[in-house]
């Protein structure tokens, strides 16, 4: 399979302006009339739900960690069409983990490479002046078999600034594809896990739509269009994604409840399966007829109280739960616990089908790649399935009396203390699955 070119939007570090620049080249090569297929690079929840916004077609993360190479071309795969690709990096271009995973440690630079994708660095000159180039150059030549498409530099202060930087740049023959003035009402709100939700932007299309405006004044848009790459990639359609767990999945859906990795959700799509979305926010309960009830992550620790007072939501959970599967990854799984503690100490009330207690008041840091071996089944897995995932919260558990999920252990194999957790048909887990291992 040929697919359509792409570029990897990348950066040097988390911080450096990757998400404006990529919201604003996506509407803006959409506005031109292109097709444009977003990607994101790593096991972010949030973005490809605002790249979904600016160009107007599914996100799908791609993971080298998690990963094998069958699921990384099927997902490849779902550019079919487009006319441009644009990724998003994660953290910084050669970013990963120390012990390679899948098919890789998990950094940008094997996403672009593996895809064929130039880099397009975006570089925060603040605080320096040709010494931008020196960062650029390091970059550009840490490895010299990627391909480097040039550079976008951010927070120019003024056009002195642009240009001891542009000398820098030519200097060591770098391209300099876009020079973006120091703007500071052109950044997305953010909370403790990133960028808030797409949902609850408040005006998030006028806000894209002004990113894409200050790209087109300010940055070359016909060079970065010229500058994409592709290579030939396994034919996508002898990969598979992910199965469904069941027929008729009653999935949550609302700001408690959003982080889906896409490709997940597609797989269930592809093989049939009916996914029907309910808002326990709004006190709805999961359709009666559903065959599972899927709690994905989120941010219920924002809305514990709202969420303990759903009681239609809820009393269908729990009548659901006599005699049907339900499952919850991270925020889902606090939800199907006892007690919710806030940031303020307020104890709430959960759904109590497992016996864990949580507290966003007492904050830990979780962050990381995660591989799990079942000991018990989950819904879509049988008891010793290996897979692997990522964690990511500030909650800690201050009870956790059932049985345990599974083994689970960070990307270098070291033992994790949250096992997820089991009773009857009720699981749950703070990692998010992202493939099954050995796939």
């Amino acid at each position: 399979m040929i697919d359509p070119p792409g570029l990897m939007i990348s950066a040097p570090s988390s911080g450096s302006g990757k998400t404006t620049v990529m919201l604003g080249l996506l509407r803006a090569f959409t506005e031109d009339g292109l097709s444009v297929q977003p990607f994101k690079s790593g096991p972010d929840y949030i973005d490809p739900a605002f790249h979904r916004a600016a160009a107007g077609r599914r996100s799908f993360n791609l993971d080298s960690w998690a990963m094998d190479a069958d699921l990384l071309a099927a997902i490849a795969a779902k550019a079919e069409g487009a006319d441009l690709v644009v990724a998003e990096g994660s953290m910084g271009l050669y970013d990963g983990v120390a012990t390679r995973g899948a098919t890789g440690w998990g950094s940008s630079a094997e996403t672009a490479d593996r895809m064929g994708w130039p880099v397009l660095l975006v570089l925060d000159a603040g605080g320096q002046a040709q010494s931008a180039a020196a960062t650029a150059l390091g970059f550009a030549r840490y490895r010299e078999d990627l391909p480097f498409a040039g550079v976008i530099v951010n927070r120019v202060a003024s056009p002195r600034h642009e240009r001891l930087i542009r000398l820098g740049m030519e200097g060591v023959g770098l391209p300099v594809l876009g020079v973006l003035p120091r703007r500071g009402d052109l950044t997305l709100p953010e909370r403790h896990l990133g960028l808030v939700q797409a949902v609850e932007h408040p005006d998030l299309d006028e806000a894209i739509a002004a990113y894409a405006a200050f790209l087109r004044a300010h940055a070359d848009l016909p060079a970065i269009r010229a500058a994409a790459g592709r290579r030939a990639v396994a034919d996508g359609k002898s990969g598979r994604l992910p199965r469904p767990p069941a027929q008729r999945i009653a999935l949550a859906q609302d700001a408690a409840f959003s982080f889906t990795y896409p490709h997940i959700l597609e797989g269930w799509r592809a093989a049939g399966a009916e996914i029907q979305p309910f808002s326990p926010l709004a006190d709805e309960a999961p359709d009666p007829a559903s065959d599972l009830v899927w709690l994905p992550g989120g941010y219920p620790e924002l809305h514990a109280g709202a969420l303990a007072a759903a009681t239609r939501f809820r009393s269908g959970l729990r009548q659901h739960a006599r005699t049907r599967p339900v499952h919850g990854e991270c925020g889902g799984y606090m939800v199907l616990g006892r007690a919710l503690i806030d940031k303020d100490g307020e104890r709430h009330r959960m759904t109590d089908l497992l016996g864990l207690v949580t507290s966003y008041e007492k904050r830990s840091f979780h962050l990381g790649y995660r591989a799990a071996a079942l000991t018990a089944p989950m819904p879509g897995f049988q008891a010793g399935a290996r897979l692997r995932g990522h964690e990511f919260h500030y909650s800690t558990i201050l009870e956790q009396p059932d049985a345990p999920l599974a083994r689970v252990s960070d990307a270098d194999g070291n033992p994790v203390a949250e096992t997820g957790s089991t009773r009857g048909g009720v699981t749950g887990s703070f990692f998010h699955v992202i493939a099954e291992a050995g796939r």
